[in-house]
């Protein structure tokens, strides 16, 4: 018989957590909502808040934070999908391409989670909506690499059409 191999549970950064993050960030972003790259480049501005000139960071600002890039935009994608199916998150499609907003039971699920953690994740979400709301997805881009923030190629790449 061949061993099974345990393997270890994902601590952080999961499309669970991800997906929650996501459900507070479209909270404030209500009633707009934002595109993929947006909220990527936005999950950033509220977990590294003080890097892009804001409150005190949530998490704690660890060297190379920037490789995390890498492997949140799947992520959080997985986690939009996932808080879609519970209608916490809406798909919006239309010529523009696909928007995700806040869903109805988004305002239950924001209302519950109590806790220092939700209360502050929420304080960075309604400021980084504040702050770069209205912004598109390019303006960002663009905004984030002025003051530095655009952590070389990791975001380059985004802006950059593929080469055949």
């Amino acid at each position: 018989m061949g061993s099974l191999k345990r393997q270890q549970p994902e601590l952080f950064n999961t499309p669970f957590e991800l997906g929650l993050r996501m459900v507070y960030l479209l909270f404030a972003l209500r009633p707009t909502g934002a595109d993929l790259q947006k909220l990527v480049l936005l999950d950033y501005a509220i977990i590294y808040s003080k890097d892009v000139g804001g409150p005190s960071s949530l998490h704690t600002p660890v060297p190379y934070r920037n490789a995390e890039l890498f492997s949140r935009r799947e992520r959080i994608e997985q986690g939009l999908y996932l808080m879609s199916t519970r209608g916490l998150i809406d798909v919006v499609l239309d010529d523009r391409g696909m928007t995700y907003v806040a869903g109805e039971s988004s305002f239950t699920m924001v209302g519950s989670l109590s806790s220092k953690y939700w209360r502050d994740l929420q304080e960075r979400c309604v400021w980084a909506a504040e702050r770069f709301g209205r912004a598109s997805s390019n303006e960002l881009l663009s905004l984030f690499g002025e003051n530095g923030h655009l952590w070389g190629a990791e975001l380059e790449a985004v802006k950059q059409p593929y080469l055949l």
